[in-house]
């Protein structure tokens, strides 16, 4: 039987995540593997792996919340906003910044706020990424984008030391933040350049830190014969979805992909269907023209 379900890997540094995918196929020997949300390199942290029919589910589970532990440096900032760049300006920090003028400028980038993605990014524009631009030295004009920062609060004392300051910060953000962007943002406020000097992925959906395994311990799941123990169900990363159970009468119709009534008690646009037995047969959303009805958007599960 063809493996499916959802491993929630800890990245190492140093890994981009398609190398992930690549290590994953090998493991469970399928092509059908997908990462649900790119973890720079020098990022390490929670990237949920969809295997098999999962694999259904990577453009929904990118676009979920993610939380980040980071740490920020005022003094200098990068050509790439995190520590792998070059210098492009220096400001030794002399004056004392109190932990009070932080939080103020943390909670005021909470909500939603305008972010340029920066020169070194897998964002693509005319057809080309970023971060092949920023490699030839061209620059070009950055879509700015609209992100949510729905948590951000500092973490650490902030230190002061050979005109740096650094503190640390933990942040839940949505689909296309970029943390070494929030971090240059921070410096900014502070009338500081800075750039975001470590960060780890903590958070992503449903998945957290807790939950992952490193490609060592499934390396040695699949040598003990217990691979398939890392895969959770799908359900799972749908686990706090709005969704309905249905009958066998109505399974059978959502099962040949019907238009069928929309329950007067659902007021959200889009959620799942699950059979009697707990299992989520498809994801369903409320039909754009025909009042009262819903239509199936993507089906789980297959005959």
């Amino acid at each position: 039987m063809n493996p499916e379900g959802i491993v929630p890997l800890w990245k190492k540094r140093g890994k981009t995540s398609f190398d992930c995918v690549r290590q994953m196929q090998r493991l469970f020997e399928t092509k059908k593997v997908g990462h649900t949300g790119t973890l720079d390199p020098d990022v390490e942290g929670v990237l949920p792996i969809c295997i098999g029919r999962a694999t259904k589910l990577v453009e929904y589970m990118t676009a979920e919340a993610k939380e980040y532990e980071g740490e920020a440096t005022l003094g200098y900032s990068t050509t790439t906003e995190d520590v792998s760049g070059e210098t492009v300006e220096k400001k030794g920090v002399l004056d004392t910044i109190g932990e009070h003028e932080v939080d103020n400028v943390l909670k005021e980038l909470q909500g939603t706020i305008k972010q340029t993605p920066p020169m070194f990014s897998a964002v693509k524009v005319k057809g080309k990424r970023l971060y092949e631009y920023a490699r030839q030295g061209i620059e070009v004009e950055r879509p700015s984008r609209e992100v949510t920062i729905y948590h951000l609060e500092r973490t650490s004392p902030v230190t002061h030391e050979d005109e740096l300051v650094r503190f640390r910060f933990r942040v839940t953000c949505s689909k296309g933040t970029y943390v070494r962007t929030l971090a240059v943002t921070m410096g900014e406020k502070l009338g500081y350049p800075s750039h975001m000097s470590d960060l780890t992925r903590t958070a992503s959906g449903a998945f957290t830190k807790e939950q992952c395994l490193t490609e060592e311990e499934l390396a040695q799941m699949k040598e003990s014969g217990t691979l398939s123990d890392a895969l959770y169900p799908f359900e799972h990363a749908l686990k706090n979805w709005p969704s309905l159970t249905i009958d066998e009468e109505t399974e059978a119709k959502v099962m040949n992909g019907a238009v069928i009534p929309l329950p007067k008690t659902m007021d959200e646009s889009r959620f799942t269907l699950y059979n009697q037995h707990g299992e989520c047969l498809a994801i369903y959303q409320k039909h754009p023209n025909k009042a009262g009805m819903m239509k199936p958007e993507k089906m789980l599960k297959i005959h």
